[in-house]
């Protein structure tokens, strides 16, 4: 309790905070901050935490016998945004959400047996951004900010230094092996992370060409939009948003038509969406753009998909209309439904891209339930798939400069108040916090008082320590989460190009694939060798 000896010591100093305090005692007496709701009773019992203790070392003896299989299928799921303290606040709510206290949640990726760190630096900068980490994750290489499929000698922004510094990705290299790839974002399917399995662009904004600047253009370099239906003919799934950028300018949108924002922006009068489905009609390829549309294929007669479901990113989804705009999950569903058919197996891109939008934004709400989402879709995953030949990664491809803490109780709601005012103005505040960002506002010259307004609001923008119009990324490591064939090789702390590498490697595509022939060879002996040793094992008997 020794929160409330602080409060109380805070009212003694100044009686016009009374009310204040008062309103946090009572919100935290009706969460369950006190007494036996704060915890469950179990708890205090030393034989529940060695029980489970107990439970969890079995399971991780088990892992001496290591998967060592070959990964018919490769996922990777990517937070963007996603860094230590993003994950625990998401399992917290994950548990609210579930009507516990949260701490003792797990989520999905909890659950994997294999956890590393990566090192997401780009070459040019200490704290990332999204392009240049995705090209290292994607690519196996790091590069420049700003930039994506282009090796670190390609200059952001500079049209004559990407020819010669191309590097492909292992979306291209299962291609390449004969599997199905798919790509499935919650933001445009154009963004950085998705860019860098199919784009080499020195700048992550040429969305379509009326981005990118008349010299550019002039040169010969090719907007992003384009690249996806041109570097890699037939990506077998395609799912997210952007239909803007793939129609002429000024095109009506077809969900929002007469609204000037959401039209078309390409100059160069293509219809890549039309363009797309004609060269596919005649190889079950399939173009929609709404959740009716998408849930009501079947699969089974669908072999390309191309499903553009906003102009540009997805709507949060909290602010989901779930009649008519599909969720990740129910994406990624759809997604493996169609990769799986193919004997050769496939390699998956899941981006949660809108955790990132929503801290940009301040709006914590907003991330931590895009979060959650892309943990559910991690799950409806792992019920799809197997253990045994399904390699699956989650990963984040950098931080935010969001915390959480102020001491809170067990059970306090991952979006409410500390309990304690400040030793400075005698103001609560909420236990999210970011280090800069929208959230910093001055009221009458001193800080907000949040106990005056709605800070559990969906779109509320936390307080932060710097004013800035967009809060900014952190530099941080960030957490690998990885099940299945040969998930143990990532250990330890990596440098973030290393992770294709290793999925390469499980699946036998692209670079390091002798150890796979050599594999492959010592399978089809052991029934001769099996032979033999019987053989002289008779011999020897008879003799």
């Amino acid at each position: 309790m020794l929160w409330l000896s602080r409060v109380m010591r805070q009212l003694h100093r100044d009686d016009n905070m009374k009310v204040t305090a008062l309103l946090i005692i009572c919100s935290s007496l009706i969460l369950g901050s006190f007494g036996k709701l704060q915890f469950p009773e179990q708890e205090k019992d030393p034989k529940y935490w060695n029980t489970w203790a107990q439970r969890t070392l079995k399971n991780a003896l088990v892992l001496q016998k290591l998967n060592t299989n070959k990964a018919k299928n490769l996922i990777l799921f990517l937070g963007d945004g996603m860094g230590v303290p993003t994950v625990t606040a998401a399992r917290i709510l994950k548990g609210q959400l579930n009507g516990q206290s949260g701490e003792e949640t797990q989520l999905e990726m909890d659950k994997f047996p294999f956890v590393s760190l990566a090192k997401t630096y780009n070459t040019n900068a200490q704290v990332p951004d999204s392009a240049g980490t995705a090209t290292a994750y994607l690519c196996g290489v790091k590069a420049n900010e700003g930039t994506v499929g282009v090796s670190a000698a390609a200059v952001r922004s500079q049209c004559n230094t990407p020819e010669g510094n191309e590097v492909t990705s292992i979306l291209r290299w299962a291609k390449d092996a004969g599997k199905s790839v798919g790509i499935v974002t919650t933001t445009r399917v154009n963004h950085a992370t998705p860019s860098a399995a199919y784009a080499h662009s020195v700048d992550r904004d040429w969305y379509s060409d009326n981005e990118m600047p008349a010299e550019a253009l002039q040169s010969g370099c090719k907007d992003i939009a384009r690249q996806l239906f041109e570097n890699i003919p037939n990506i077998d799934v395609i799912m997210g948003g952007g239909r803007k950028y793939m129609l002429p300018k000024n095109t009506s949108d077809v969900e929002y038509p007469g609204i000037a924002k959401h039209s078309g922006t390409r100059k160069d009068g293509r219809n890549l969406i039309q363009e797309w489905t004609d060269r596919t009609k005649d190889k079950k390829g399939h173009y929609v753009w709404n959740k009716k549309q998408l849930l009501s294929l079947n699969p089974n007669n669908v072999d390309y998909l191309l499903a553009l479901f906003e102009p540009g990113d997805l709507i949060y989804d909290l602010e989901r209309n779930t009649e008519t705009d599909p969720s990740l999950t129910e994406m990624v569903e759809v997604a493996i439904k169609i990769l799986r058919k193919n004997p050769n197996g496939f390699y998956l891109l899941v981006e949660g891209g809108r955790i990132d939008h929503g801290h940009h934004e301040g709006k914590a709400k907003q991330a931590l339930y895009e979060a959650v989402e892309m943990d559910r879709a991690i799950g409806r995953a792992d019920l799809m798939t197997s253990i045994h030949d399904t390699l699956t990664i989650v990963t984040a491809d950098h931080s935010h400069v969001f915390s959480f803490g102020g001491y809170t109780s067990r059970g306090n709601t991952i979006f409410g108040l500390a309990p304690m005012l400040s030793d400075v103005d005698q103001k609560p505040f909420t236990s999210i916090l970011y280090g800069n960002g929208p959230g910093y506002k001055l009221v009458n010259g001193a800080r907000e008082n949040v106990s005056t307004i709605d800070y559990q609001e969906n779109n509320y923008q936390a307080q932060s320590a710097v004013p800035l119009s967009m809060e900014t990324h952190g530099g941080e490591d960030v957490a690998v989460f990885a099940k299945g064939p040969l998930a143990h090789l990532l250990h330890g702390v990596h440098e973030q190009n290393y992770i294709p590498h290793v999925m390469a490697y499980a699946g036998c595509i692209g670079q390091n694939r002798e150890h796979c022939k050599l594999n492959n060879a010592s399978a089809g002996l052991r029934p001769v060798l099996s032979s033999v040793a019987f053989l002289l094992t008779v011999t020897h008997f008879l003799c």
